[in-house]
């Protein structure tokens, strides 16, 4: 078995999951319970790297292929792929200088040591092993809540086999037991748990206040807290040490970020360290019903009949602001709206219209203090990567 994992963006065209790779390689996006990182390591029970790609995000876990040594032996996965029973079982089969092609396409693992690396960019590979199987992968930002449903079931399996759940409390109203499970520590009194439709998982010293009603398929991550009467429909994440209330449908909250009052978020992404502020809603379907348009690095796409919004990480919204259909905001901007917002708001953005532009050590500084209500600071790695993307987007 090899001795690690190398995830690589190369032909992932992670500048189309805008705005989510800005701050973070594919792989590290979630999608269901855990990120795909977190999926492939579990599976495969692998310590995982990134390929140096030469860019700003190379950081701490790159790689250089180059530097791998004789004893090495590796995976090299494309980072936007969620592994399925298939992949698996024809991925621990693979022999070194071979790769798995899905359907006869281009291929998406690849094994190898030292000696097939011919050149800094270049492995040497003489077999494709075809397999038959339909392709889970994020190409696009509406991708992440589209595969929740299936993402959140196969890491729910994943996640429980053979283990036991924390004992569900009878305070609760509970429907399809045996679908739910609950981490050690967590607390679940006096709320609706609706398993019928899909499973409901509870995280490690997650809590779920009184009242709150849930209906799966459900994540509700570790230390996150779910404030009481919210409503919440599937397939829905809530990340770990999130915040959430009001009503959620079909939406992943990535991780630390706050919605923690009422209003709707429906067929939407926010990533991490966010904050919607109270009365903060999205619009997911337009009034004529029509296809849902989504601004893109390469233009207009379209998105599908319902499509909420996409919010980079750091960016955070005033009271009562009224999200548009199918928005997509940046890193860490500021949107004070009175009425619908824009449809793309740009990253370091003060206001909806980025006239005004959001000052990089003002806007560092405060994403320190909102890291600080958690028990948390900025990191250097964080203000690399936001000050590339203030000079360069």
């Amino acid at each position: 078995m090899p001795t690690r994992i190398i995830f690589t963006e190369e032909f992932c065209q992670p500048e189309n999951l805008y705005p989510f790779t800005l701050t973070r390689q594919i792989q590290d996006i979630r999608v269901g319970i855990l990120t795909i990182r977190e999926k492939w390591e579990k599976l495969l029970g692998l310590t995982s790297y990134d390929r140096w790609e030469d860019d700003y995000k190379d950081l701490d876990r790159s790689i250089r292929l180059e530097k791998i040594t004789d004893d090495d032996s590796c995976f090299m996965i494309h980072g936007n792929i969620l592994p399925t029973e298939k992949i698996i079982k024809a991925l621990k089969k693979l022999k070194n200088g071979e790769f798995i092609s899905i359907n006869g396409n281009t291929g998406i693992i690849f094994r190898f040591s030292k000696k097939e690396i011919q050149e800094p960019n270049k492995i040497k590979v003489n077999k494709a092993i075809t397999i038959r199987d339909k392709v889970k992968s994020l190409q696009f930002p509406w991708d992440i809540f589209r595969l929740n449903d299936y993402a959140l079931r196969e890491d729910f399996k994943l996640l429980t086999e053979k283990r036991k759940s924390q004992k569900i409390s009878k305070t609760n109203r509970v429907i399809k037991a045996d679908n739910i499970f609950i981490e050690k520590g967590a607390q679940v009194e006096d709320c609706s748990l609706n398993a019928s439709t899909g499973p409901i998982y509870i995280g490690k010293n997650a809590v779920i206040m009184e009242g709150a009603a849930i209906r799966g398929p459900f994540s509700c991550g570790e230390n996150a807290v779910i404030k009481m009467n919210s409503r919440i429909y599937g397939a829905t994440t809530i990340g770990p040490y999130c915040t959430a209330a009001g009503e959620i449908k079909n939406s992943v909250f990535f991780a630390y970020s706050n919605k923690a009052h009422d209003g709707y978020i429906g067929d939407s992404v926010i990533g991490e360290w966010c904050n919607l502020g109270a009365g903060t809603s999205n619009s997911n379907l337009k009034n004529n019903a029509s296809i849902v348009k989504v601004w893109t690095p390469k233009g207009e796409m379209n998105a599908g009949q319902k499509c909420g919004v996409f919010m980079g990480d750091y960016s955070k919204t005033s009271i009562n602001t009224s999200i548009n259909t199918g928005t997509v905001i940046g890193v860490c901007s500021n949107v004070l709206e009175t009425g619908l917002t824009p449809k793309y708001i740009p990253s370091f953005s003060w206001g909806s219209d980025g006239v005004k532009r959001y000052e990089l050590e003002k806007a560092l500084a405060d994403i320190d203090n909102w890291k600080k209500l958690k028990g948390r600071s900025i990191t250097d790695n964080e203000k690399t990567i936001l000050t590339y993307i203030f000079k360069n987007y």
